[in-house]
């Protein structure tokens, strides 16, 4: 069994033994292209399984669904939106849990280590507080790292990818159970507490979809607790709406922004939509923003003064010091192309360290150690800048939570210290609003630096950690100091305020790093709550998208990519059409009968040679047509609990057999038990079982002539799980699944064609 690889580890990648190749490489040129090291990114994992998102129509089902009256169907509308309320709610509160947490956490570690210094100061002896604070953060970070390392892998990194991949279609394990939000939530507070590069908004999201799974499926696998409520919704169609709105609803605690939670959960989450959705998703997003606003509002004694909708807050632009100018619009596009560039660089290294990761540090413990030695490096790396700079600004007026005198005199403080000695989202704020002259551009430039790669280094780390806080702050930095070198090219003038351009800078280098457009743009008007940026920000926005895929794709995409995850795409690649159904289908297919042998069912689903869950069903008469579908997965066509056995001595008596309920299937779901757990005796083998009522009658076929982008287009648009493949003479010849499609990718060379691994 082969550990859990590196980060986001959606899945475990192979570890092909890549030494001997490595060694060979190792002998030529020390310095060689991507594409002769051997590397297992050009594999898509035959692990993952599809979610149906299309609804069975088999008998049980529309049986059920004739049953149901039109009051019935009102009651159903009027849970979901409890459901959307209940999930806002609670995503609310724990991001109210994690923020005053990690105040109180961190306050008390940066207290301890402030006075320590103060302290050392004076007698001289720093390197002890330098061990004090390597000391605390390794330790802090070490907890961290172990819970997710040991207990919950999935809980590593924002979760956001695994959250794409799940609302794409692919079925991820434990990336919605409840084990995996407590682990998430204890990492993200350990690994911010720690001193890490990283912020607490990312995993917000993947928080929030897991307690919207847990919620609209109203039991809890963990626990083993199941409380008979909402067991309507117990079908992965409705399972996916609610956890895009627990996504949006992540995101609006994250910023305090309801429309930018929609608005991602429609960019980087949702592959499927409607108009009821959106409306339920953003009653979820406002309730969520409300709750955080009203309980942190109550924490900090002003119980009728709602000013904290997020988890972030960049505090207000005044709009009359803040306006820009017509001229100004050409500086904001060139730094968008700087935050591509920056941005691409970022998601360069970061994939080259990933690939490091997973097939070196695959070991839990190897990944506690390297947790730990980054949270000691970022603990020394910022003590040293500390100690190094001489950047010294007047304590009067500044609003420096834990102000380091070090070597600065009486009533001054060292600036540096308010960049490294500090939550990362306290800094974005300071370097947002602090006024100008607070900060020496060499202490800038050298904070950027450190920064970029600490962070770089620090994302793919098996700690549940954020990418958004980071990207900022180093854009903020880096926007801040272009700032400050306009103003001294114009003399001062009174439009290039510094303020305003760190603003951009991060702007522009969260937009380099994960390229969202549309939901960006929103989060940060609604976060500095001021609309006059919409333009700029948009404009440096698509800016670094643009510049940034040039070079390399997104974070997100990059490590969805990374995992061989069959992920599917809005659109087929370009160059596809010349591909017919019949090139791209798996062949051939297992079929069953409408009233075929028990034996013969039993062995089907005990195969483990066949890649695909869904058989389809054919007359045996002569001129064979197809009739239906039984996506009988791995033995779900019976009750694993009390197998209800649904089948008759002979094919020519007529069913007077106890009846299946659909309320067998829902109970079982998500986990159907395999058929392994199922004893069939000898004589039962003999029996026949009649499929007409589980299976679909009519399934979604396509001729074999059918091009790839229009199988494509079918198949994603539907949510289908399998594509059934027939003839002219509407036999089946193939059928179509996830991985098929997913298969075909746009290289640098054209169409490129990836194999398929059991990794």
């Amino acid at each position: 069994q082969f550990t859990p690889s590196s980060f986001l580890r959606i899945g475990q990648l192979s570890n092909v033994d890549l030494n001997e190749d490595i060694r060979e490489l190792e002998t030529e040129l020390p310095r060689q292209y991507p594409n002769e090291i051997p590397h297992n990114e050009k594999l898509l994992s035959l692990k993952y399984e599809s979610l149906d998102y299309d609804n069975s129509e088999n008998q049980l089902f529309l049986e059920e669904e004739r049953r149901i009256n039109h009051t019935a169907f009102r009651t159903v509308e009027i849970k979901r939106w409890v459901i959307c309320a209940m999930i806002g709610i609670l995503t609310g509160l724990v991001a109210c849990f994690i923020d005053i947490v990690v105040e109180n956490l961190a306050g008390l570690k940066y207290r301890v280590v402030k006075g320590n210094i103060d302290k050392f100061t004076e007698k001289g002896g720093l390197s002890f507080s330098l061990l004090l604070w390597a000391t605390l953060n390794a330790s802090v970070v070490m907890v961290g790292s172990v819970i997710v390392a040991f207990i919950e892998p999935v809980a590593a990194g924002s979760g956001i990818p695994q959250i794409k991949c799940y609302l794409n279609g692919v079925k991820i394990p434990h990336v919605v159970r409840l084990k995996t939000l407590v682990i998430k939530v204890c990492g993200v507070i350990l690994s911010v507490v720690g001193g890490l590069a990283v912020g607490k908004e990312g995993p917000m999201i993947h928080s929030g979809a897991v307690i919207a799974a847990g919620i609209s499926q109203g039991r809890s696998t963990s626990l083993k607790r199941d409380f008979k409520i909402f067991e309507y919704f117990r079908r992965d169609t409705e399972k996916r709406d609610f956890v895009s709105a627990g996504a949006a609803a992540g995101v609006s605690a994250a910023f305090g922004a309801p429309v930018g939670g929609v608005l991602f959960s429609l960019e980087e989450g949702a592959s499927f939509w409607n108009q009821f959705l959106t409306w339920r998703i953003f009653f979820a997003s406002m309730i969520s923003t409300f709750t955080l606003n009203s309980v942190l509002s109550v924490y900090h004694g002003n119980a009728w003064d709602l000013s904290s909708p997020g988890l972030i807050n960049f505090g207000r632009f005044d709009n009359e010091k803040m306006g820009y100018t017509i001229q100004e619009i050409p500086i904001f596009i060139f730094m968008g192309v700087v935050g591509g560039i920056l941005g691409a660089l970022f998601n360069a290294l970061n994939y080259w360290l990933t690939m490091f990761r997973i097939r070196y540090i695959h070991r839990p413990c190897l990944q506690v150690v390297e947790a730990m030695l980054v949270a000691a490096v970022t603990a020394t790396v910022g003590f040293v800048m500390i100690y190094c700079s001489r950047d010294c600004q007047p304590i009067q007026g500044s609003t420096v939570a834990y102000p380091l005198q070090l070597f600065c005199a009486d009533g001054e403080y060292n600036s540096m210290a308010t960049a490294f000695f500090n939550t990362p989202e306290k800094s974005v704020v300071n370097l947002f609003h602090d006024p100008p002259g607070s900060y020496n551009p060499m202490t800038l430039g050298m904070f950027t630096l450190m920064y970029f790669f600490l962070a770089c280094w620090t994302y793919g780390l098996t700690v549940s950690a954020g990418v958004f806080i980071p990207s900022l702050l180093i854009g903020a930095a880096w926007g801040r100091l272009f700032g400050i070198s306009l103003s001294y090219l114009t003399k001062g003038s009174i439009w290039a305020d510094p303020g305003k351009y760190a603003l951009m800078g991060a702007a522009a280098q969260l937009g380099g790093i994960v390229r969202m457009t549309l939901s960006l743009t929103v989060i940060m008007m609604e976060a500095t709550g001021n609309v006059t940026y919409g333009f700029p920000i948009m404009l440096v926005l698509m800016t670094a998208k643009i510049v940034g895929d040039y070079f390399v794709e997104g974070l997100y995409d990059m490590h969805i990519q990374l995992q061989s995850v069959p992920f599917l795409h809005w659109e087929a690649p370009v160059t596809s059409h010349s591909l017919t159904a019949r090139e791209v289908m798996s062949a051939p297919v297992t079929c069953l009968r409408r009233i075929e042998r028990v034996g013969t069912v039993v062995d089907i689903l005990s195969d483990t040679s066949s890649n695909h869950n869904g058989f389809p069903v054919v007359e045996s008469n002569p001129d064979a047509t197809q009739v239906g579908w039984a996506p009988l997965v791995r033995g779900c066509s019976w009750d694993g609990l009390s197998p209800p056995k649904v089948f008759v001595e002979r094919a020519n008596l007529s069913l007077v057999q106890r009846r299946l309920k659909l309320k067998g299937f829902r109970d079982a779901y998500p986990r159907f038990p395999p058929i392994q757990s199922i004893h069939v005796s000898q004589d039962e083998r003999e029996c026949m079982i009649d499929l007409s009522e589980f299976m679909n009658p009519s399934p979604y076929t396509v001729p074999q002539e059918a091009s790839l982008p229009r199988v494509f287009k079918l198949f994603r648009a539907l949510g289908l799980r399998h594509l059934v493949v027939v003839d002219n003479r509407n036999e089946v010849v193939g059928m179509v699944t996830r991985k098929d499609l997913a298969r075909y990718r746009l290289g640098k060379e054209g169409l490129e064609e990836l194999s398929l691994a059991q990794t």
